[in-house]
């Protein structure tokens, strides 16, 4: 259930191309519905302009594709993230036919009208290959909620002229997504040179002392370069949500 869906009910009712009992029978899951597992929120598109999202880390196979199903059948777009490749596999045959699968975001898209106009630009950074995969769930999410987006992976800050090569860029876009591990630092580096909001995420990637993410997170809060947010450990879905909402701020007809 999304805007775009509700309009048209009410406009088919409005023309008497529906009875009232099959308006009945599209709207009565609102504002959720009651699996015994999950309560699923089909009325948040319509609150907040984002569909409800499949967390599928802890979900049984089965339980991912009922609410896919259900989802599916609401005509609402639909997103599933940590959705692994070997999950993916397993209920592959029984998804709806537009369905489509990132494996290196590990996210999985129905899109039941995509946007053939993208708004704003926001560009995703990471600085080292092993980032890309947090990356490209920020990417995939902000591709669906309607955002243009732009990248540039392994650019981080052990070869600096990589991303001073593509500065002009940088001062394009409208939000930097900034997607770094180990120390973390490439977020205040962007945060210097630009003038847009920056979102850092910081990732599990490095030795040891990077504590699992942990002293990324911590050098990317303590960041003495203004402007920069962060959101949690590997929260590529997070920070896609946010600079979305940011970049939308510079399009109130796409609100």
């Amino acid at each position: 259930m999304n805007r775009e869906f509700l309009y048209q009910l009410i406009q088919d009712l409005y023309d008497n191309k529906i009875d009232p009992r099959k308006a009945y029978e599209r709207l009565k899951n609102l504002p959720y519905e009651d699996l015994g597992f999950a309560q699923v929120d089909h009325h948040r598109s319509l609150r907040n302009g984002m569909p409800e999202v499949i967390y599928c880390e802890g979900k049984t196979p089965s339980q991912i594709l009922t609410l896919i199903r259900k989802m599916d059948h609401a005509e609402t777009d639909i997103l599933a993230t940590r959705l692994t490749p070997d999950v993916h596999e397993q209920i592959r045959s029984h998804l709806p036919s537009q369905a489509h699968y990132n494996s290196e975001g590990k996210i999985l898209i129905l899109q039941r009208k995509p946007r053939t106009k993208k708004v704003g630009h926001i560009l995703i950074l990471t600085a080292g290959t092993s980032d890309i995969p947090v990356a490209e769930e920020a990417v995939a999410t902000t591709g669906l909620l309607g955002s243009r987006v732009e990248t540039a992976y392994d650019v981080g800050v052990a070869g600096i002229h990589r991303l001073l090569d593509k500065l002009d860029r940088l001062r394009e876009a409208r939000v930097i997504i900034v997607v770094a591990g180990m120390d973390g630092a490439l977020a205040s580096v962007v945060g210097g040179l630009v003038e847009c909001p920056v979102i850092a995420v910081p990732t599990r990637i490095g030795y040891g002392a990077a504590f699992e993410g942990l002293a990324a997170l911590l050098t990317m809060l303590n960041s003495c370069a203004p402007g920069v947010s962060v959101v949690n450990i590997e929260n590529g879905f997070g920070a896609g949500c946010l600079a979305h909402r940011i970049n939308l701020l510079g399009e109130p007809e796409a609100t």
